[in-house]
């Protein structure tokens, strides 16, 4: 996975529809999509002979693995994600999430169907933090396991030197990637022409390897190995790893630069790496512990070593800005609790900074690495959470392409069905490795999962709660002509989460002040389920009599909600607070379990220390702290 960061096709190609611009933005785009599926080369033959289920490395055994590897890369990559996947955009956006949204907003279903659906996209989001925690650690392990290739007596630095690049890696992202992603593309084309170049000078020596185009070989593999050809599938696979990010990140660059990027170079270049590879062991089978490495001449080895690592670093790159983004959806939509989230780039919206998120990658990815000792090792964990995400993105895409598509029935069960039965073979091949690691980046969504649903469950019983102790904004202004309390010169701004509902604050500043400000605003904050509002529509200011205003923004599931900018975008619309001059009425809500509901006990105990973590209001919506006034109350849920 990599991150889905900002605009659509639309918004990146108009502008410079030119093969210049195009040009442009598909080697920008390697740098960011492909890198993850382009460092697959240095681990994913080895373990298909080298692995826990490794294979006997016979002549037909290398042919039906390679074949494998072709033809997963064409039905899954090329087939399934860049030509119909990559269909279901969400505005231009692409990726689980984004998906999960679309379907929502345009789902005819029942609450029950929309409930499922709902909670598949969330595992399958939960599951891409498991992938974002596994890619950093496998690639930069195995790019640097080439140093024990140069000299067995480096065998030792290995675990060090990783650790130092990856703590290195995670340090360096308060920075943001702006003034550095230049140099991503250029040098992800150097690794790409290299793996090329690789593979094409072992292929020359041995053009049998090319036989593996055909289906047989690979068809015949599993025919003959049966249950352990079967188990092999689970390190084929780690061939098209990454092919989710090549959708996640359409909203970036668009479809048809990566449809041409890897049509015309990716996929050429990965193809003749694999079949170079399958050339050396026809001619050299005991190589298959590292069959990357023993292509590279002797005398280019540390440079490779050097290279390896610089790519495996900007793959690895692209999973955090992933997982930052993924975390930002996540809040945005209501499925996690306000953390800091910083912008790193002033051109670059999508450019965020998530510490939180951070750090917790950071010591998970290190702990992978320092536990697991090897990429070998770490392979076995890898697959599981990218082939189940595979299996959610082809049921989500299924109802997309029947219900709001409204494609011919019986076509789409055909060719979901047939996307089904291949994600299927390789999630159960990846799943056999449950208790060889694989049981991590499930337990992970587990956990990430179970937050989610939390965080959205609690938070729905809390707003009941308050709903139940105020009054309703037409309520509210019959009840001032009945009995005006004393009004003072000022204006005040109170946060609401339903615009039609007084929230508790006022009532509570009015019950013990004895005071209401002569103007006064109910902000609401809601999320859209698209990526973006235009500003044209992002503002909506009502006028309810006697000083008060309502006023409601609305964000796309991919911004970041600013004070600042509603402020400016209502004055257009006749709302003239001044923002300096402005108070800012916050609840600070105190979480007490204790009435029946559905949710358990420790469920509920988890939302209060979710609650008392959470950033406040402040920070997330970039108040003036100065002017900020927090009113406390205590929640029953």
């Amino acid at each position: 996975m990599a991150g889905s960061t900002e605009g659509g096709e639309s918004s990146h190609l108009s502008g410079d529809s030119s093969f210049k611009g195009l040009a442009t933005l598909s080697l920008t785009a390697l740098g960011v999509v492909f890198g993850d599926i382009g460092t697959s080369p240095l681990y994913a033959i080895r373990e298909c002979f080298h692995g826990d289920y490794g294979i006997p490395v016979t002549h037909d055994n290398i042919l039906g693995v390679l074949s494998l590897i072709f033809w997963s890369l064409i039905l899954i990559v090329t087939l399934k994600y860049l030509t119909f996947i990559m269909k279901a955009d969400n505005e231009g956006e692409g990726g689980i999430l984004s998906l999960t949204a679309l379907i929502i907003s345009h789902s005819r279903k029942n609450r029950h169907e929309r409930w499922f659906l709902v909670a598949i996209g969330l595992f399958g989001a939960a599951l891409l933090y498991g992938d974002g925690m596994i890619t950093p650690a496998i690639s930069v392990l195995s790019a640097v396991e080439g140093l024990q290739i140069i000299a067995p007596a480096f065998k030792d630095l290995v675990i060090p030197v990783t650790v130092f690049i990856l703590a290195g890696l995670f340090f360096f992202q308060h920075h943001g990637t702006a003034k550095v992603g230049g140099f991503f593309g250029p040098i992800i084309m150097i690794w790409f022409s290299v793996l090329a170049v690789l593979g094409v000078t072992e292929i020359i020596r041995y053009p049998e390897i090319l036989k593996a185009i055909a289906p047989w070989y690979g068809i015949n593999f599993l025919l003959t190995n049966q249950i352990h050809g079967f188990l092999v599938l689970g390190a084929v696979f780690l061939s098209v790893t990454g092919a989710e990010a090549l959708y996640a990140d359409m909203g970036h660059f668009g479809k048809k630069p990566i449809r041409l990027t890897w049509i015309f170079f990716v996929l050429p270049a990965l193809l003749l790496n694999y079949f170079g590879q399958g050339a050396l062991l026809l001619a050299s089978p005991h190589e298959s512990h590292h069959p990357f490495y023993a292509l590279v001449p002797s005398w280019a080895l540390i440079p490779m070593v050097i290279l390896s690592t610089t790519a495996t670093i900007i793959a690895s790159q692209a999973l955090i800005t992933g997982v930052f983004s993924l975390t930002q959806q996540a809040i945005q939509l209501g499925y996690f609790p306000r953390l800091t989230i910083r912008h790193t780039s002033a051109g670059h919206i999508g450019q965020i900074y998530v510490p939180a998120a951070n750090w917790g990658l950071m010591l998970s990815t290190i702990g992978l690495v320092i536990g697991f000792g090897s990429s070998s090792k770490l392979a076995a964990a890898y697959g599981v959470a990218v082939t189940a995400t595979m299996l959610i993105s082809t049921l989500l895409f299924y109802y997309v392409a029947r219900d709001i598509w409204n494609w011919n029935k019986f076509g789409v069960n055909i060719l979901i069905s047939f996307f089904f039965i291949i994600d299927l073979a390789f999630f159960g091949a990846s799943a056999s490795k449950l208790f060889h690691g694989a049981w991590f980046p499930l337990v992970i969504a587990l956990i990430i999962f179970t937050l989610f649903y939390t965080w959205k469950q609690g938070r729905s019983l809390m707003l009941k709660q308050l709903k139940d102790r105020t009054l309703t904004v037409e309520e509210f202004s019959e009840s001032l002509a009945l009995q005006q309390p004393q009004r003072v010169a000022g204006q005040a701004v109170y946060l609401t989460a339903n615009p039609d509902i007084i929230p508790v604050a006022m009532l509570h500043n009015m019950r013990h002040n004895k005071i209401l400000h002569s103007e006064v605003a109910l902000f609401h904050f809601t999320t859209e389920r698209v990526p973006r509002v235009p500003n044209s529509r992002k503002v909506e200011v009502v006028k309810c009599g006697d000083g008060i205003y309502k006023v409601i923004a609305r964000y796309g599931f991919m911004e970041s909600p600013s004070i600042r900018q509603v402020f400016s975008l209502a004055h257009h619309k006749g709302f003239h607070f001044r923002f300096e001059a402005t108070s800012f009425f916050l609840s600070r809500e105190k979480i007490v379990t204790g009435l029946k509901s559905k949710m358990s006990s420790w469920r509920k105990k988890l939302y209060a220390l979710m609650m008392r973590n959470a950033i406040s209001a402040t920070g997330y919506y970039d108040l003036p702290s100065g002017q900020v006034i927090e009113i406390g109350m205590q929640v029953q849920i």
